[in-house]
């Protein structure tokens, strides 16, 4: 028996009878949040390039596509083996350069193919902004909206007419506040956080690893700042703004 079948048959020994009594319990809905973690514990050891830990981290992506396939074969849906079917014909089909007698010039074309199969399984209704999860996180969402948006032509010809677009929604926003308008200064706030993704988009950047690389320095920055503070005997409440700024801008520049 190789791993992957031993994998199999540990996790439909946790869920028969006189198995784990929390594994057994399990469903769907319950334990879709692990999926989601799993996958961003992924990510964050893809970006310490820690290859022990993505091992570590991919074996447990893993054991949740099985146990939500194991779920599934009990109930009488699809098996594990439905999965893997499913994944690998998409594959090939996806890939007629490779499987097929399709010819590129690049992995641009390969893409344009890519989305062009893509709209043909969905059929002529289908939007070109379908398949972009409700559940990614919202810049994420809104960068891979635009991104595919942008196939079809719907964007702006270059960076600058994003960045007047930005100027645009912030003028906006400001508008809404000098109002006191609650409902709009949501609406415009978000009109400009998707500009911003846009802008991101449009200059070959993740706007959600941009914003996390944001908060990283602001979090190591904050961090040198209390520990300014705590050294020199005083606590963060007492002092002026004016103190704090000073503070902030030495923390920025210190190494």
């Amino acid at each position: 028996m190789d791993s992957f079948d031993e994998l199999i048959a540990i996790m439909a020994r946790l869920r028969a009878p006189g198995g784990c009594p929390w594994d057994r319990e399990q469903t769907h809905r319950s334990i879709r949040k692990y999926v989601i973690e799993e996958a961003y514990e992924v990510a964050e050891a893809i970006d310490r390039e820690n290859a022990p830990e993505l091992c570590a981290e991919l074996g447990d992506l893993l054991l949740q596509v099985v146990f939500h396939a194991e779920m599934a074969r009990e109930a009488g849906r699809f098996a594990i083996d439905d999965v893997c079917r499913g994944i690998v014909d998409k594959m090939r089909r996806r890939h007629p350069h490779v499987f097929g007698d399709v010819e590129v010039d690049g992995a641009a074309q390969v893409v344009r193919n890519w989305e062009e199969i893509k709209k043909r399984e969905r059929g002529a209704d289908a939007s070109v902004i379908d398949g972009v999860p409700r559940a990614l996180p919202a810049l994420q969402r809104a960068e891979r909206i635009g991104e595919k948006a942008s196939r079809v032509g719907f964007d702006w010809p270059d960076v600058d007419g994003v960045l007047r677009k930005v100027d645009e929604e912030r003028a906006e926003l400001a508008e809404a506040l000098l109002a006191g308008e609650r409902d709009r200064i949501a609406d415009e706030l978000g009109d400009l956080l998707l500009a911003t993704a846009n802008l991101a988009r449009k200059l070959d950047l993740e706007p959600e690893l941009a914003l996390g690389a944001a908060i990283d320095r602001f979090e190591d920055r904050f961090r040198r700042l209390e520990s300014g503070v705590r050294r020199d005997g005083h606590d963060l409440p007492a002092l002026s703004a004016e103190e704090l700024d000073r503070r902030w801008e030495r923390a920025k520049h210190a190494r």
